[in-house]
């Protein structure tokens, strides 16, 4: 049974991607604009963002995914809840301490697949305005970019 749970809990996670994919491009680039412009535009005396709502907009239906696989009898509930959580918890690793360095941790990154993603994001941040945008992804980003990264790791002799 707990190899049926692994694959909701992975299953969980990796679905989020195409869920925050999603989101990213037709929501916060859309309707939901004003409060992920500051995060295009940053403020540099601020730490926070009006984008950090986020945070907890995602959170809660991994919460509530939490509490209804405790207190139901629905226990495929709590695996699901587990995988979108880790995936917040990945997320916020990955975008707001690896590549945007709100903590100065982890500033060289020599892995083909960290240059990447962080590439990515970069060329998406390069549009300042909704429109335009490219690389809406997190964890999972076009080929292209790791890719140009296995090239410049492999020519700095840098195992992948």
């Amino acid at each position: 049974m707990w190899i049926a749970n692994f694959f909701i809990v992975a299953g969980s996670f990796f679905s989020m991607e195409g869920v925050a994919w999603l989101t990213h491009k037709y929501l916060m680039h859309g309707i939901l604009w004003r409060l992920h412009e500051d995060h295009h535009k940053k403020n540099p005396s601020s730490f926070f963002e009006k984008n950090d709502y986020f945070f907890i907009i995602f959170a809660l239906p991994g919460i509530l995914f939490l509490a209804l696989g405790i207190y139901s009898p629905l226990r495929v509930l709590l695996y699901v809840g587990s995988g979108i959580t880790l995936y917040g918890f990945t997320y916020f690793f990955v975008h707001d301490i690896f590549i945007h360095q709100r903590f100065k941790l982890f500033r060289n990154a020599d892995n083909f697949y960290f240059k990447a993603i962080r590439r990515a994001h970069k060329m998406h941040h390069k549009h300042l305005g909704k429109e335009d945008g490219e690389c809406f992804g997190m964890l999972l980003v076009p080929l292209g970019y790791f890719i140009d990264a296995i090239k410049i790791t492999s020519k700095k002799g840098v195992k992948r």
